[in-house]
């Protein structure tokens, strides 16, 4: 039996359509592959890591690899994970290669937070007598001793003056051989008006003695003699009146305050 024409004509529309349906359809997409979970790193690992980084910071600064070690004990350091005795002495080494650098705020910073996580923290004899880090280790120990001390309330009175406080931080900043500091806080002590007069012959004594330090003689004599207008009876110690330093210039002032006394002391006595 023929086929008829329109027969042929509705099969082909039939196919056109649906190949038209067919690519109009969504294309599904693929699922992506699973991604592999990222390693997990165990509280103990890190503690590994920073204890190996720790023993290397310190084999390099033996060995005088100091790049090295500031980057060794930096990252064992990190996550906080060592012992405090292990970090305090990082601290202290990362200190002595800052100083050794000149570096000395970052040496002062890493000498301090060694004492805040260590409180017992301190340098052995010989690392305290170095030249170089042994100023800066004495005087961050002693600005924080001095901050650690609350104000002292007498009974009756209420807690340290301003120039009382300017006197605590003079003598810590002498005490930690900061002379240039400790003249200047304790002359501004005696400006404020210390109202002990003991207080105020031992921040001019002890400002004439860091001026002598610091070679300004002049200055100094001129301290000494000003302790004499608020203790005309003054007289240092036997162990401070033998000091290299300011014997000479301590014995000038005298001569020059209490010579004109002596002078007429000598001719009332012979009028006698």
């Amino acid at each position: 039996m023929p086929v008829r024409p329109e027969h042929t004509r509705r099969a082909l529309a039939a196919c056109l359509l649906a190949a038209a349906l067919t690519a109009c359809a969504p294309v599904r997409e693929r699922p992506a592959p699973a991604e592999a979970p990222a390693p997990q790193i165990t509280e103990e690992q890190l503690r590994n890591r920073a204890q190996e980084n720790f023993a290397l910071g310190l084999r390099e600064y033996q060995l005088g690899n100091y790049e090295e070690a500031l980057r060794s004990l930096k990252a064992s350091l990190d996550h906080g994970l060592l012992s405090k005795t292990e970090q305090s002495n990082a601290r202290k080494h990362l200190a002595f290669m800052h100083c050794v650098a000149a570096r000395e705020p970052q040496c002062r910073d890493e000498f301090r937070k060694a004492m805040e996580i260590d409180p017992g923290f301190d340098l052995a004899p010989a690392e305290a007598g170095h030249p170089i880090w042994g100023p800066v280790y004495r005087s961050v120990r002693a600005e924080l001793a001095a901050a650690s001390v609350p104000a002292v309330t007498v009974i009756g009175k209420g807690p340290r003056s301003v120039a009382e406080q300017l006197f605590d931080k003079g003598m810590a900043r002498y005490d930690a051989g900061d002379f240039a500091a400790a003249v200047k806080l304790l002359q501004d002590a005696v400006k404020e008006g210390l109202p002990a007069k003991a207080d105020q012959v031992k921040a001019l004594k002890h400002s004439a003695f860091s001026l002598c330090l610091l070679k300004r003689y002049r200055p100094c004599r001129e301290e000494f003699m000003r302790i004499f207008e608020v203790d005309p009876d003054f007289d240092l110690t036997a162990a401070e009146a033998g000091h290299p330093s300011w014997t000479q210039v301590y014995a000038s002032a005298e001569r020059r305050v209490h010579g004109p006394r002596n002078e007429a002391a000598k001719q009332a006595a012979q009028r006698k």
